[in-house]
């Protein structure tokens, strides 16, 4: 998963083409995050973003990765651009828990 990571960091895309579906950094950040390496998985979302910016999933698992690891300003810094992205009558459940997250009711 790294090098497929690395792969596509390093391949450029064509300027008529989408961006990728599912980035790889991204999977590879729900990958460390399902095996319980939060501080792996937020490197790989960062990693995202640096290339995906604002990508919804990407800022969700970066969120979930920092809280895990217990670097609450980090989580609270991605749960509040999940908010800023959202308008009010969002129900994604990363919404609710990034609501809850930053109103302090964990």
């Amino acid at each position: 998963m790294r090098e497929a990571a690395e792969l596509e960091a390093s391949t450029p895309k064509h300027a008529v083409t989408p961006g990728a579906t599912l980035p790889a950094h991204e999977l590879l950040g729900d990958l460390f995050l399902a095996q319980g390496q939060p501080a792996e998985a937020l490197l790989a979302y960062r990693q995202s973003l640096g290339l995906y910016p604002g990508r919804f999933n990407s800022v969700a698992g970066a969120a979930r990765a920092a809280r895990a690891s217990g670097d609450e300003p980090s989580a609270r810094s991605f749960y509040r651009q999940l908010l800023d992205a959202a308008d009010e009558a969002t129900t994604r459940p990363a919404i609710d828990e990034a609501r809850k997250f930053v109103s302090g009711a964990r």
